[in-house]
């Protein structure tokens, strides 16, 4: 079966500082006609970081879309013109005042393929020590790091503290590790 859909009109509403908006209107491979609300996002990464002690770093900070409160890996988008290892870098340095001595990427995936074209790349990140430069942290964004241990991250998991997918995949990988 053909799955492709031909793109007939797309009128373009938005551009934000975060996204991009588009409506396509659609021809599907069975000639009906259908609307795609498209937000197109810079690609991201993520850092998952566990101490020799076997606890996962955490931020802990706001989400406005939530209205709550999240514990999330350190992550980012790409600035344009950025590679994901100097993102990678710069998001240690801005929300936790670290560096590497060693990244690996873990694996790549769409967060929300049915209306965003954001990829997320997870990356593990080893031989930590604090910065020598600091680099300033994004406007108005107050963040609090927190070491948590497997079963502090179960309990996080259940109150619905850590919600967020590259959170819970990253906890999954370093469950997958032990």
């Amino acid at each position: 079966m053909e799955f492709e859909e031909k793109v007939i009109d797309v009128e373009h509403i938005f551009d934000g500082h975060i996204v991009d908006l588009d409506v396509e209107t659609v021809l599907t491979p069975e000639g009906q006609k259908a609307t795609r609300e498209i937000a197109y996002h810079a690609n991201a990464v993520g850092v998952v970081i566990v101490s020799e002690d076997n606890k996962m770093l955490l931020v802990r900070q706001w989400r406005a879309p939530l209205r709550q409160e999240t514990l999330e890996i350190i992550a980012g988008k790409l600035e344009p013109g950025e590679n994901e290892a100097s993102a990678v870098v710069r998001e240690l340095n801005e929300e936790a005042r670290l560096q590497a001595q060693s990244v690996e990427k873990l694996t790549s995936f769409y967060v929300s393929p049915g209306f965003t074209d954001e990829k997320l790349t997870l990356y593990h990140a080893s031989g930590l020590s604090p910065v020598s430069e600091k680099l300033p942290q994004d406007e108005g964004e107050i963040l609090n790091l927190e070491w948590l241990d497997i079963k502090e991250v179960q309990v996080a998991i259940a109150k619905g503290e850590i919600c967020d997918a590259k959170t819970i995949m990253a906890v999954m990988l370093w469950q997958s590790l032990q």
